[in-house]
């Protein structure tokens, strides 16, 4: 295991916090927006731990398989020397599978949520906050979580009960996305509570992408997924935020340099002429019905955006939405505003692997609440950084598979190949696995 270079120190007046399984870093920004500082990130795939050390040069970018590293590792990975670690948060993944006539922990194929409560044991962490898929909660799953609770509990922990699924579109995002959070304590200290939702009225689709430049007006975007000087349209509050032309009064996110003219993550997708004159007449909000694509109603919110899966497990592309009047499919960076990413946050610069980030990932503002409601339970104010913090060097987003493992120094076998795309507007029998 190999840990990258940092070049900023940590504040020692924000409370630190630990990501693991950290993918491209939903959750680690949604902390870092509510006042923590993010010592280190876990992820064993080199692709989105090249990803997330692009985003978060102050944080400790660990390549690791969860099972073969310590604490201690951690600790040494993100220079803590000594200071507290007050939570551990993250969502390892589990396995769908029969649960029944055996307990769900002896399986090894759920062994990551006991590295979970392992490491939040062995940094000494005060909380922990873990995050799942809301199906973790239904009929005989429910059975992983009762047992992962009762690990917690024998090592001096309690979970705040009952534990609750959360609507990413209650808490500002333009996406209905439902994630359970399970939060707990050491033994004496007081439990975090969940947060209420904040959005009376939803954040809609037209709101969220209506000012991004249309991307077929650029020729560039079909081999690169940037345009140096775009035409934005006029943005709504919540697009002006997201490029950093409104204040967020609830963000305290250490401040980016990057130019807010410039358009990322924006590369092409070419469909066929049959395929774009389905998506013309498929109503908003209805499914086309060859592609089983949904066109986005620019008044409502966004369908939850699912990852894509390995050649391990079938290498198919997620439905990926219509775009509300274009005869395309969205691109990442729509899908990163979808998801509440700020436009300063680059993802991998296929759209391959940017999707599979983006569904893999927290949207930043459910995390910031949740992450929000723990500094109250702590009893902490939110400080403002001063600093302002570097992006990485561009070549971190380009990476091949191949590429990203030599850097970390890890097999890059570790997660499933991708095969070749092809355009699945035009195939009428897809499968789609589950985020």
């Amino acid at each position: 295991m190999t840990f990258s270079r940092i070049k900023y120190g940590k504040s020692t007046d924000r409370p630190i916090g630990i990501d693991l399984f950290a993918g491209a870093g939903g959750l680690s920004l949604g902390f870092e927006q509510a006042g923590f500082d993010v010592a280190a990130a876990v992820e064993i795939d080199p692709i989105h731990c090249a990803v997330h050390e692009f985003n978060f040069l102050n944080c400790a970018a660990i390549c690791a398989d969860a099972t073969k590293i310590t604490g201690a590792n951690i600790r040494k990975a993100a220079k803590l020397n000594g200071a507290a670690v007050e939570v551990v948060f993250g969502g390892a993944p589990c396995q769908g599978f029969s649960l029944i006539g055996k307990r769900a922990l002896d399986d090894p194929r759920n062994r990551l949520l006991l590295e979970f409560v392992r490491l939040t044991v062995e940094l000494d962490a005060k909380y922990f906050v873990f995050e799942n898929v809301k199906g973790l909660t239904i009929g005989n799953h429910r059975q992983l979580l009762e047992e992962l609770i009762e690990m917690f509990h024998a090592n001096g922990y309690q979970a705040f009960l009952p534990y609750r699924v959360l609507n990413a579109a209650d808490f500002g995002v333009p996406q209905d996305r439902r994630r359970l959070f399970l939060m707990g304590a050491k033994r004496g200290l007081p439990l975090p509570q969940y947060p209420t939702a904040v959005a009376a009225v939803p954040t809609t689709v037209w709101e969220a992408i209506g000012d991004l430049p249309d991307p077929d007006e650029y020729a560039e975007l079909l081999d690169s997924d940037v345009v140096e000087h775009a035409r934005f349209r006029k943005a709504s509050r919540y697009a002006r935020i997201l490029r950093g032309l409104a204040e967020d009064v609830r963000d305290f996110s250490y401040p980016r340099e990057w130019d807010p003219k410039r358009l990322t993550s924006s590369m092409r997708t070419e469909h066929t002429p049959l395929s774009q004159r389905r998506f013309n007449a498929t109503e908003s909000g209805k499914v086309e019905a060859v592609s089983r694509f949904l066109k986005l109603d620019p008044a409502g919110v966004c369908n939850t955006l699912r990852a894509g899966t390995g050649s391990d497990r079938g290498a198919f592309t997620s439905p990926r939405p219509i775009h509300p009047y274009a005869p395309r499919c969205i691109t990442v960076r729509e899908a990163a505003r979808l998801h509440s990413y700020p436009d300063w946050f680059r993802l991998h610069t296929t759209k391959w692997h940017g999707f599979r980030q983006i569904g893999n990932s927290v949207p930043p503002l459910l995390g910031r609440a949740v992450a929000a409601e723990l500094l109250r339970t702590m009893k902490k104010e939110p400080m403002r950084p001063e600093q302002t913090i570097e992006l990485g060097q561009e070549s971190l987003l380009q990476m091949t598979m191949s590429a990203a493992a030599r850097y970390y120094g890890v097999s890059e076998t570790v997660v499933g190949k991708r095969l070749r795309p092809v355009d699945r507007s035009d195939v009428s029998q897809l499968s789609f696995a589950m985020a």
